[in-house]
């Protein structure tokens, strides 16, 4: 799995660094071409770009190979800068080379040679600025990012320390150390309380063997919450997180998880969200939701936005948003209406609910009410697809193994909306988002997101 999160990463730098080169190709024509024009003599031929173009085929490859065989990408994060610039020369100097002598082969003299040297010295300048910005973003924003994994580290204070600073000398993994436990069985016993108490994505057990019974234990207490476990330690069994075996910069790891590894297809559902809610807003914006809100504005005094506290990812809170659909004091008026509930579980539903408006009786049923969490997702606090985002009061209730639904970034819709909505019971409900997360693969999110549109035309099992 971190082997597959490098790859991505590796992968991702080097997409960069082609765009890069490309465009420092066509600036170093256009800076020649601009020098002919004002010193005339001493440019013997001055060659449209067109004429080019085809050492893209070349150098388009053959620079990233080049940059990843010298060790550019393999490099530690901190490595010193006139380290990244020996590497950046060697590779310029012999793309450089290689295609000057490609050019003479082929007999193309037209073709400056200078041209090519001198995109060669602009290329160094251009990846070596791209490269320094890119580590100053990451470090100033790895860790505050929505985006960063919380971190809990368990074990002695030096092992603690040890692993801390390694995570701070690589903030390409976007990973944010919050609460540290000494690996006593006290402390350990204590670890699911700590779990609730923190918004916690990830704990590392760095512990001696002598304490492996009750590093067994706790790890077991993540499983069932779906909390991801790093074990710097030999095998544990598990039965139901997958095992993968890695390596985290000369660290061998056990990598216990409940949900799918990072992987192109994490990457790309996150891409079609980014570009499914952008579109949805766009698009429904002035022809659903702008009429919602005048509708909205004129049948019901109040606020047009209900906004609520929701657990999202491992329980971090967030701000969602929903058209309102009920009176100002609806939240007082739950209390008196708890008996007439029709859920089981931790969670209020009721069909004739007295809270809800005309025009809420509507949106509601037709979903509408939800569109404005398309913000939320192109924020990345949810998914287009994922577990409902329940309120916070109601996770509290959860039993231990409710919680694994909170492992998966929540979303507008999930098996749970295709399948009866409101009219399955609570556990049937925790089941099916606990279905999804362990079968989940981007063909399915495409599924439900296509059986999702019948379900909200017809309005089957909505309140």
């Amino acid at each position: 799995m971190l082997r597959q999160q490098r790859k991505i990463y590796i992968d991702l730098h080097q997409f960069l660094d082609a765009l890069v080169i490309a465009s420092v190709f066509w600036v170093a024509h256009v800076l020649r071409e601009q020098l002919a024009f004002q010193f005339p003599h001493n440019f013997v031929l001055i060659v449209p770009f067109s004429q080019y173009k085809w050492l893209y085929l070349i150098i388009l490859p053959l620079y990233p190979f080049l940059l990843n065989a010298n060790g550019f990408y393999g490099r530690p994060f901190h490595a010193a800068l006139y380290q990244t610039l020996w590497i950046l020369f060697k590779s310029a100097s012999i793309c450089a080379l290689i295609v000057i002598v490609a050019m003479y082969f082929l007999g193309l003299t037209m073709l400056s040679r200078g041209f090519i040297v001198l995109f060669a010295f602009f290329s160094v300048a251009a990846l070596a600025a791209k490269d320094v910005l890119l580590h100053a973003y990451l470090r100033s924003h790895s860790a505050a990012n929505a985006s960063a994994r919380s971190v809990l580290l368990v074990g002695s204070v030096e092992k603690n320390a040890e692993f801390e600073k390694l995570l701070t000398e690589h903030p390409e993994w976007y990973m944010m150390v919050v609460a540290k436990l000494d690996a006593t069985p006290e402390s350990l016993r204590e670890l699911p309380t700590l779990l609730h108490r923190q918004s916690i994505g990830c704990v590392i057990f760095n512990v001696v063997r002598t304490y492996f019974d009750d590093v067994e234990a706790a790890i077991l207490a993540c499983e069932i919450e779906g909390v991801e476990t790093w074990l710097v330690a030999d095998f544990v069994h598990t039965a139901i997180a997958r095992v993968a075996i890695t390596d985290f910069h000369g660290k061998p790891i056990l990598v216990f998880r409940t949900t799918p590894a990072i992987s192109w297809q994490l990457v790309t559902k996150r891409l079609i969200d980014i570009i499914g809610s952008a579109l949805g807003l766009l698009i429904l914006g002035p022809l659903v939701m702008l009429p919602t809100i005048l509708a909205i504005r004129v049948m019901s005094p109040g606020p047009v936005l209900f906004r609520q506290k929701r657990s999202g990812l491992h329980g971090r809170l967030f701000t969602m948003l929903k058209f309102r659909s009920m009176v100002g004091n609806a939240e007082m008026l739950r209390v008196e209406l708890e008996t007439f509930n029709e859920m089981t579980g931790p969670v209020f539903k009721m069909t004739k609910d007295p809270r809800i408006t005309p025009i809420g009786r509507f949106i509601r049923k037709t979903s509408i009410d939800e569109l404005p969490q398309l913000w939320n997702v192109l924020k990345g606090e949810m998914s287009l697809v994922g577990p409902r985002p329940p309120i916070p009061s109601e996770v509290e209730k959860y039993d231990a193994w409710h919680r694994r639904r909170l492992s998966m970034r929540p979303g507008l819709t999930c098996l749970w909306q295709i399948s009866g909505r409101n009219r399955l019971g609570f556990d049937q409900w925790m089941k099916l988002d606990l279905q999804y997360i362990d079968t989940w693969s981007l063909w399915l999110d495409l599924k439900i997101l296509a059986r999702t549109i019948p379900v909200v035309i017809g309005g089957f099992g909505a309140h």
